[in-house]
């Protein structure tokens, strides 16, 4: 899903990195705090999203559930302010801040069914509506929803709170497809893998916008990774291929890690800087 869903806060069209008008006469050129929509985007946000599902399984089984949820909020914490700190896109702390939201949220949103008892049914329409919400106020606030466009600490912390929502939309409808569908975690990543490319037809052959396209698909990669990894450790007994959760996730860090490695010295995955109007 690269190239066709894009979009910038200057329409479908990025800023040529060449041919720059004159910062003195336009404005000033601001650097975009995300990595560019490419078929890498995709790779590492889905390995990203089977790693928080079998890290945070390993965790509150080998630890107790309560401090495993603190240090990984801890994490968290720091991993944001470390993506807050920086003035560009870095791919290390931008990746490493999108891991701990996939453990953290995975976690939270488990305990959510686990602990409370919510159903996964009922979750998935909370967090339906808060995503709503949370889109609907930062399209108010900033007249755009893309993500071409996240150079202010505003729009930065619209977008975070964005990715930890559908990171728990996500999760409560990969748990609702698997257990309360009956589905299985294979049957379930098989669907989504499928459901993933809707928006992606939808934006290149009948036109629909390149934002809403970008979100749904977003949304989806979370039950996709998560379903896939699920399978790949979960026992025989409940259909799986019994890896265990500890080298699951071993073996998405590492190729996590060759991902993000790469496109820090590439920097393949960098977006041009975009130039902020003069204000008069």
């Amino acid at each position: 899903m690269t190239g066709p869903i894009r979009s910038s806060s200057t329409g479908d069209r990025p800023v040529d990195p060449v041919a720059r008008p004159d910062p003195a006469a336009v404005g000033r050129y601001v650097a975009a705090k995300v990595p560019a929509v490419t078929a890498a985007f995709w790779i590492i946000k889905i390995l990203t999203t089977g790693m928080g599902e079998t890290i945070s399984d390993y965790l509150v089984f080998h630890m107790d559930p309560v401090l495993a949820v603190a240090l990984t909020g801890i994490l968290l914490a720091v991993a944001l302010a470390a993506q807050f700190a920086v003035r560009r896109y870095l791919a290390g702390v931008y990746w490493f801040a999108v891991v701990m939201v996939s453990v953290f949220g995975t976690m939270v949103a488990d305990a959510i069914h686990v602990v409370l008892g919510v159903p996964y049914v009922v979750s998935v329409l909370v967090f339906a509506i808060m995503l709503t919400i949370v889109l609907v106020a930062w399209h108010r606030s900033e007249k755009t929803l893309s993500i071409h466009s996240i150079h202010t600490p505003r729009r930065e912390a619209f977008y975070w709170l964005t990715v930890v929502t559908t990171f728990a939309l996500g999760t409560a409808v990969g748990d609702m497809t698997a257990t309360t569908l009956h589905l299985g975690y294979l049957a379930s990543g098989l669907l989504f893998a499928v459901v993933i490319v809707i928006p992606w037809i939808a934006h290149a052959r009948f036109g629909f916008a390149a934002v809403p396209a970008f979100w749904a698909a977003y949304i989806v990669t979370r039950p996709l990774g998560a379903s896939f990894s699920d399978w790949a450790a979960v026992s025989h007994e409940r259909g799986g291929l019994n890896l265990g959760t500890g080298a699951v996730s071993i073996a998405l860090a590492i190729a996590i890690a060759v991902c993000v490695g790469y496109l820090a010295v590439t920097h393949a995955d960098a977006q041009p800087a975009e130039v902020e109007p003069r204000v008069h």
